[in-house]
């Protein structure tokens, strides 16, 4: 979440005129994250959320983003879901970009998990996985392996600006990639995004997930594998066995994974690493000018692809078959 795209009050009290959700109290921006800008909005109705997707949201892909919350809501999934307008629609059009009203979620998400928080995680990522199997829609990954290389390009004149040796090790690692990529895993839908701050939890309970704009179809194990790099790494940025070994079987007890999928492991999160590496590269070589966002440090994913490339085997990850 955060704020690229400003807007008056004016403008979003005759946009909350739409809704049936009471008059407009007051409303404030949110600074986190990186995508869209994301205002909490108090009406007389009581709190939602309201999102104005940015440049880099394709519209298109906006339908699959909202049909998948009601989706996976009505599934009984905890995750927020689109406030319909008055006329039924689910999107509209405010300062410029298009917006949507989406329920608020209480909890807070964890600054430093523990293996039981992971555990949890494993579970509702599974949970969230079966919900989807029998959704209609589908959308491309636009951030899969194939789009890595071009997204790697925009940035990899400057890459050794932010690190001596980046460019090399970003080329060298995409080769081993795309070669060797599994391409005949299970798939489905996937968040493809469940860092910490998109977990909420409430008195230690996990109480739902949150921010589904990068949902895409694509390997379930992915899913995990970018779960292995946003939960199991701790500040001094050590891997912390007992949490993905936490995060592995919270999934399994819920789905469990086939020896191809426990098998391809290593390199999915290695994958991950890489995937991430490059969208913060770019974001910290390109932030737009009064956006109030902090981009994220791409070092952070250099050391994690690092570890990955050590990683010998799946149980690397505190899980056999």
């Amino acid at each position: 979440m955060a704020v690229y795209t400003e807007v008056t009050d004016e403008e979003l009290g005759a946009f909350i005129d739409r809704y049936d959700i009471g008059g407009l109290l007051s409303f404030k921006g949110i600074a986190e994250g990186v995508e869209n800008s994301n205002f909490l909005v108090h009406t007389e109705g009581g709190f939602n959320i309201l999102t104005l997707y940015e440049k880099r949201v394709d519209p298109a892909d906006l339908p699959f983003f909202l049909k998948l919350k009601e989706h996976l809501a009505a599934k009984g999934l905890s995750c927020p879901k689109p406030v319909p307008a008055k006329d039924g629609n689910l999107l509209g059009t405010l300062a410029g970009r298009p917006a949507a009203i989406i329920t608020f979620l209480d909890g807070m998400w964890i600054k430093r998990p523990q293996a039981p928080h992971c555990n949890m995680l494993g579970q509702a990522m599974a949970k969230m996985h079966l919900a989807a199997a029998d959704f209609d829609m589908s959308r491309k990954n636009a951030l899969d392996v194939s789009g890595w290389r071009p997204l790697f390009n925009l940035s990899a004149d400057r890459a050794d600006t932010v690190c001596p040796g980046l460019e090399k090790l970003i080329r060298d690692d995409l080769d081993i990639l795309e070669t060797n990529w599994p391409k005949d895993l299970p798939r489905g839908v996937i968040h493809a995004d469940l860092f910490p701050d998109n977990v909420f939890f409430l008195q230690d309970e996990l109480s739902g997930l949150i921010d589904f704009y990068f949902a895409c179809t694509d390997t379930l194990a992915y899913d995990l594998a970018i779960c292995l790099n946003a939960w199991c790494f701790e500040n001094d940025l050590s891997f912390n066995v007992t949490k993905a070994q936490a995060l592995l079987n919270g999934y399994t007890e819920v789905r469990p994974l086939s020896e191809a999928e426990f098998s391809a492991l290593p390199l999915l999160a290695r994958g991950a690493a890489l995937r991430f590496l490059l969208t913060r590269l770019y974001d910290w070589l390109n932030v737009p000018e009064g956006a109030l966002v902090i981009p994220k440090d791409p070092i952070e994913y250099v050391k994690k692809l690092r570890f990955h490339q050590t990683a010998a085997s799946p149980e690397a990850y505190g899980i056999s078959l």
